[in-house]
């Protein structure tokens, strides 16, 4: 079966289930569970034979041979039972549920993943498969899985300045479903690039280190690197369960790739003695971090920094706010200057998120030895937002819109970059003395200021009004909750 075909297959079958409410999301757990399930079974079998730490009793063949209201039963048995399990097994079916309510459904669902020999498929195949039905979900609005979902031309045009070489490793402390540990990998497996056996041992099984504290979305990041032959079924998830900046990194890495959640403030939800709700603001007190900060952005960017070997290297997804914040934010961008060499902004456009309202950008920064010297001399920034009109469903990012930005980039030599209209340097210097260190810089005119006989398609603008009216209306959110609660009686 060929890709298109096993595609549309997974994806008909999925559509049969959201006119019973089961949404992309609840599909991919059930998908993930079951398409585990079998590919645990292929491998028990000759000619590979393995021995993997599945019970008969809750193996593939027990749910191929139940229907009704037995497999329902038996099903949500297996979905508890393994999730106790320790490693690449648990954690895939840790706190699993059933969202497959109709068992009639459940039984097709089996029956299809059954029909097919998912070890005779190809990587790529299985891989494709899965990351389409990722970008479904991250298309379903209502689950909000678009928080986990990085366009992929901008993950794969980011690796391409980054160029991670074999036998590094590479981080993402909010990993999400895995995208940048994906587009490294195509990076390092792309055509023409030949690996020995121990450099592909290490990128198995040694190269890709996350976190994800969200149990369902890790779920989905384990089985998404298992398809694209990252790690392994009996081996240990090297995508930790865990909030990333609770405490310092517990080794060096060479490369982190990173879209940090969005959302100003750290928080959590604690109940009082009166059995009400609140939300308390999250400090992390880090002896490492430069500035101790409710902010979750400027706490990743200290965590990040943390991370790197004194050779590495970092490209991360930052929200404005971040360059030009005052206060903590202040302190930490003219920390970030001094004691890295940061060379690179990346200012992006509106309408490539699935999140509405994100202004974002790409910051790339190289570590360095803490030896008292300024290690950055300048800072190159690329405006790939003014006049720059892009939506998710007419006129989505593509590779091609960021190849000027690649290619200015230089990643072979940067000391062979050249200015041009969207590519200016402003030197240290300039920069530290700019209110507030800020690193929000423009110099394009926005030709729809003044030409409004031009203005984009109604579509366009009126996708880049919502993400305005969006990213005003997250302020706002955060200076409410910023804001002390005034008590009823």
């Amino acid at each position: 079966m060929n890709t298109s075909t096993l595609v549309q297959k997974i994806w008909n079958f999925c559509n049969t289930l959201r006119d019973d409410g089961v949404g992309y999301g609840d599909y991919l757990e059930q998908l993930t569970s079951l398409l585990f399930l079998k590919l645990a079974h292929e491998y028990s079998q000759p000619p590979h034979s393995r021995e993997l730490p599945i019970p008969k009793k809750y193996g593939w063949a027990t749910l191929r041979d139940k229907t009704g209201a037995n497999l329902e039963t038996h099903y949500l048995d297996i979905l508890q039972k393994l999730g106790e399990k320790p490693g690449v097994l648990g954690a895939i079916f840790f706190k699993a549920q059933n969202k497959i309510h109709d068992p009639a459904k459940l039984s097709r669902l089996v029956q299809m993943i059954d029909a097919e020999n998912w070890l005779s498929v190809e990587i790529d195949v299985k891989g494709e498969m899965y990351e389409g039905l990722l970008r479904k979900n991250a298309e379903d609005t209502k689950s909000g899985a678009g928080q986990y979902f990085t366009p992929r031309p901008l993950i794969q045009a980011m690796v391409e300045c980054v160029r991670p070489e074999p036998d590094r490793t590479i981080a993402d402390p909010a990993c999400g479903t895995g995208g940048f540990f994906l587009g490294a990998y195509d990076w390092l497996t792309r055509k023409g690039t030949r690996l020995d056996k121990k450099q592909q041992k290490f990128l198995k099984h040694q190269t890709f280190f996350g976190n994800e504290i969200v149990a369902s979305t890790r779920r989905l990041c384990l089985m998404n690197l298992f398809l694209h032959n990252i790690g392994d079924l009996d081996g240990e998830p090297t995508v930790e369960r865990a909030d990333a900046l609770i405490s310092e990194p517990k080794q060096k890495v060479d490369y982190v790739l990173a879209n940090p959640p969005f959302g100003k403030k750290s928080s959590m939800t604690i109940t009082n003695e009166d059995g009400e709700e609140d939300r308390d603001a999250l400090t992390y007190e880090r002896q490492d971090f430069w500035q101790t900060t409710s902010n979750k952005q400027l706490n990743f960017l200290q965590h990040i920094v943390s991370m790197l070997k004194v050779t590495g290297q970092a490209a991360v997804m930052l929200p404005d706010n971040v360059l030009f914040e005052g206060g903590a934010g202040e302190k930490i961008r003219r920390k970030l200057l001094e004691t890295c060499d940061v060379h690179t902004l990346l200012r992006l456009p509106t309408g490539i998120f699935y999140a509405q309202g994100v202004k974002a950008n790409v910051l790339f920064f190289d570590a360095k030895p803490t030896d008292g010297k300024v290690h950055t001399k300048g800072v190159w920034i690329y405006d790939l937002r003014t006049n720059k009109h892009f939506t998710l469903k007419t006129k989505p990012l593509r590779r091609e819109d960021l190849q000027e930005f690649v290619e200015a980039y230089k990643p072979e030599n940067r000391n062979k970059r050249k200015e041009s209209e969207r590519f200016k340097h402003f030197d240290y210097q300039s920069l530290v003395a700019r209110d507030k260190a800020s690193l929000d810089i423009f110099w394009l005119k926005d030709d729809s200021l003044d030409d409004l006989d031009n203005l984009p398609a109604p579509d366009i603008l009126a996708q880049e009004i919502i993400d305005h009216l969006e990213a005003a209306l997250l302020s706002f959110r955060e200076v409410s909750a910023a804001l002390p609660r005034s008590k009823t009686n």
